[in-house]
């Protein structure tokens, strides 16, 4: 060493601080790519897409490979700094070449290119990624050495080397959207997030109610039925004989209905039977994004919500699942949600008793129990377990809620107040 210039050993120790920031500035660069967009760019032909994305499906292994070079980088550095500063200050320059040579590695070799690595990690990981490659393949053997020792190591302290699943929960999916911005628009975002809300929902939730459907019973007088098929409010009505919840025979297309009038001799009450469709049940527990499918599946737009006692608890279309996603797109007999609330102007909030309690939380924010009930009667009643008088006041989750309007063994009308 003695007989090499002093010019040569700086220019050296410069290119190794150089190659120390190349792999500090790879690790961070590699490390902070988004794996999905670095799919897509490989998907579309870009090389350093493809070559990040083969070093990153064996994280231990880049990192013991970037881990190695580094350090033999800095070890050298040292080294070279040492000798240096012993040429040039004798036995003090030891201490000098240590001081100057940790200040110049942290800000360097280590801060400067890691902050440029996480600013720019597409540009930084995909160059790296061209150097990288061919280092995997030469450094293979030491490499293969090194995480045989770790994870004999990882066994011998009782841990589990567990891969991670390169996978999205919900919850990342929810925040990955709402953090979206200008990228997508807001109405895109609540569709997505009304998609990713599918899965806790249940049919039981969005139904409607057994005393809302509209239903034909077979039994009626001709005229009856006549006038009931003329003023139908939806396209299939339900036939049943006596009684909905022991004897339905099917859902009639009121379009094919009109189309049985025009033939006089054809239009009978068996000639509807004739032509309802057959009963499609549905349990209650069925989540809406498996009902969704099942529609699908079994060509089907209309069927009937069932307990499990077989029980008739209400009625749900494919358009009502579909109106979880985008909103209220059809035309319904049923009032909104704008309908039933009504703002005051002290604040309060008259609110009808068959509001649902989904649409209640997602209008004002609340965290009302859905669990056991699914109107806002329901849920009254659950917690007085009673049937309150006119005047009756409570408080529930932060609610003052005050009785207003008592009928047919429910509450009408209460006024809120958030406490």
């Amino acid at each position: 060493m003695d007989s090499i210039p002093l010019s040569t050993l700086f220019i050296i120790l410069a290119i190794l601080l150089i190659l120390s920031a190349y792999f500090s500035g790879s690790e961070t660069g590699l490390l902070s790519l988004n794996r999905y967009r670095m799919r897509y760019l490989a998907e579309k032909g870009n090389r350093g897409a493809k070559k990040a994305e083969k070093l990153l499906k064996k994280t231990d292994k880049l990192l013991s490979l970037i881990l190695i070079c580094n350090n033999l980088v800095n070890i050298s550095a040292s080294a070279l700094a040492t000798i240096i500063g012993m040429r040039l200050y004798g036995d003090a320059g030891v201490a000098i070449a240590t001081g100057a040579l940790t200040f110049v590695m942290l800000v360097f070799s280590e801060i400067y290119p890691k902050t440029i690595a996480a600013l720019y990690p597409e540009k930084v990981g995909f160059l790296s990624s061209h150097l990288l490659s061919p280092l995997m393949k030469l450094f293979t053997p030491l490499v293969f050495l090194m995480n045989l020792i770790i994870n004999g190591l990882i066994k011998i302290t009782g841990l589990k080397a567990e891969a991670k699943a390169n996978h999205l929960s919900t919850e990342e999916l929810r925040s990955i959207v709402n953090e979206s911005g200008k990228f997508i628009p807001s109405s895109h975002q609540e569709m997505l997030l009304s998609i990713l809300d599918l899965e806790e929902v249940t049919v039981d939730d969005i139904l409607v109610p057994r005393n809302d459907i509209a239903g034909i019973d077979i039994d009626d007088d001709w005229k009856s039925i006549m006038r009931q098929l003329n003023h139908a409010a939806h396209g299939r009505v339900l036939l049943y004989k006596g009684n909905m919840d022991e004897n339905v025979l099917g859902f009639l297309r009121v379009r094919e209905a009109y189309r049985l009038m025009l033939d006089k001799n054809e239009f009978s009450k068996e000639t509807l039977i004739r032509a309802a469709d057959e009963i499609y049940f549905i349990p209650e527990s069925t989540a809406l994004t498996a009902q969704l499918l099942n529609f699908r599946q079994n060509k089907e737009r209309i069927g009937l919500v069932v307990d499990e006692y077989g029980d008739i608890k209400g009625l749900i279309t494919l358009e009502d699942i579909l109106e979880e996603i985008v909103g209220e797109f059809t035309t319904s007999t049923t009032p909104s949600i704008e309908e039933e609330v009504m703002q005051q102007s002290d604040g309060s909030i008259l609110i009808e008793g068959s509001t649902n309690l989904r649409d209640l939380n997602k209008l004002f924010d609340w965290n009302l129990d859905t669990e056991d009930a699914r109107t806002f009667n329901g849920l009254i009643l659950e917690h007085l377990e009673d049937i309150p008088e006119e005047g009756t006041e409570f408080e529930l989750n932060g609610l003052k809620i005050t009785i207003l309007e008592v009928a047919d063994n429910m509450v009408k009308q209460a006024k809120v107040v958030k406490l």
